[in-house]
């Protein structure tokens, strides 16, 4: 390959970089020292395309328009749990479907197969979308799959999407960051690998920060508690959300202190996303203007 040009993908016209073994292509038992162009065949041969494609938080409108065209283009679509139908209605029609969603305590494949299925359908030259909820590197294990599709020596991109927190936080009118109330923000899981919650619960703690906390419902109570325990006041606002984005969107707003009895008594179900801090009173307030505002021009009309 020539200095200064990287290989296109003939189908959707991406520049894209071809990672295949130095041993790829070789007659029987010749190794990577024997090879010449005589006798390895070329990448696309053997290998198609792995694109790593955010869903976005679940609204088929904040899907990019990259991952849109990918979608439609696709010859197989391996997709997880938070991924709507709105969404999966974009995929062509034709295209290999393969459903390999992760509830909690419910794996329908673990993590391991599909990695192995992802690299299965890439050797067998297929342009393969792996569709993930929000987006691939945040909390969506796109970087476990990223190396193992490094390390076989597959093709992939990675097609970044709306991240929950951002989706959510802009449907519920919360600003994650605000000068009067947080300069920082923090994103974390409520559900480490070993089934845990041992966080650095002192520096989320901390005052004039957003914390915002994916897949903690289970875990809602020892939240409250670890944050007030470490010093922040029960008085923070704080809330959850239930299918944001989406025409089901239901929002539980309390503070550190009742949010936990609120959100039993509504009976929220997995996946929510939780958001703690001052943010939070800012959307009260800019929906009550706003239910204002729509009074008057009701009234006007």
């Amino acid at each position: 390959m020539h200095a200064g040009k990287l290989p296109r993908d003939t189908a959707t016209g991406d520049t894209r970089c071809a990672l295949v073994s130095p041993t790829a292509g070789t007659a029987p038992g010749a190794g990577a020292a024997g090879a010449s162009p005589a006798n390895v065949a070329p990448a696309r041969a053997r290998f198609g395309i792995v694109y790593l494609v955010g869903a976005g938080p679940g609204d088929p409108e904040l899907l990019t328009l990259k991952a849109a065209r990918l979608l439609a283009d696709c010859d197989a679509v391996v997709h997880d749990h938070l991924v709507g139908a709105g969404v999966m209605a974009l995929v062509r029609r034709d295209a290999e479907r393969h459903y390999v969603g992760k509830e909690r305590s419910h794996h329908t494949l673990p993590q391991g197969d599909i990695n192995a299925l992802l690299v299965r359908l890439a050797g067998e030259g297929k342009r393969v979308v792996r569709l993930k909820g929000g987006d691939p590197f945040v909390f969506g294990r796109g970087g476990e799959e990223a190396q193992e599709l490094a390390r076989a020596g597959v093709a992939f991109e990675i097609v970044p999407g709306v991240t929950a927190a951002c989706g959510i936080a802009a449907s519920t009118r919360i600003p994650l960051t605000h000068r009067d109330h947080a300069q920082a923000l923090t994103f974390v899981t409520g559900h480490l690998r070993d089934g845990t919650m041992n966080l650095d619960w002192p520096a989320l703690a901390r005052p004039r920060q957003t914390l915002v906390v994916y897949m903690g419902l289970a875990a809602l109570p020892d939240l409250c508690h670890q944050l007030i325990a470490h010093g922040r006041a029960a008085s923070t606002p704080a809330a959850v959300v239930q299918s944001g984005t989406l025409p089901g969107q239901r929002s539980v707003v309390g503070t550190l202190g009742t949010l936990a009895r609120l959100v039993a008594a509504e009976g929220l179900v997995p996946p929510p996303l939780i958001i703690v801090g001052e943010v939070v009173s800012v959307a009260d307030e800019v929906n009550a203007m706003r239910s204002i505002a729509e009074a008057y021009a009701l009234a006007a009309d």
